[in-house]
């Protein structure tokens, strides 16, 4: 990415993805719209900085599920959760923050069938 040099903007945003299950599934870093399961082709967009704020994971279908989590930069996967588990109706809060920039994707999955549905807040730094 290079470094900015022109005006740009900072906003905060939220974002979903309803019914995660054991497909991967990307987040979707364009202001607030809903990701949909399954789809892993969604990357933070060129000359973005993205600061991941909190994902909220909440499992729907009353059966225990277990979160993994990674971010890409189109070569190489780092992980970040790895099959953290979460009960039958529970929730999973991770509040740590990190920072992607253009061209990095981040995916989350169940390691098994499930249901699982996901909330996240970010910052959206656009030099574009």
């Amino acid at each position: 990415m290079a470094y900015p040099t022109g005006s740009g903007s900072e906003l905060l945003y939220r974002g979903t993805i309803h019914a995660l299950s054991n497909v991967g599934s990307s987040f979707r870093f364009d202001n607030g719209s809903i990701g949909a399961a399954g789809t892993s082709s969604y990357v933070v967009p060129a000359h973005h900085i993205i600061t991941i704020l909190s994902i909220i994971f909440t499992e729907e279908g009353n059966a225990a599920s277990r979160i993994k989590m990674y971010v890409s930069d189109g070569s190489s996967g780092l992980y970040f959760l790895d099959h953290q588990e979460i009960g039958a109706r529970g929730t999973f809060v991770w509040n740590d923050k990190f920072v992607l920039v253009g061209g990095d994707k981040l995916v989350v999955t169940l390691a098994d069938a499930g249901n699982t549905d996901v909330y996240f807040s970010y910052i959206d730094q656009d030099w574009s």
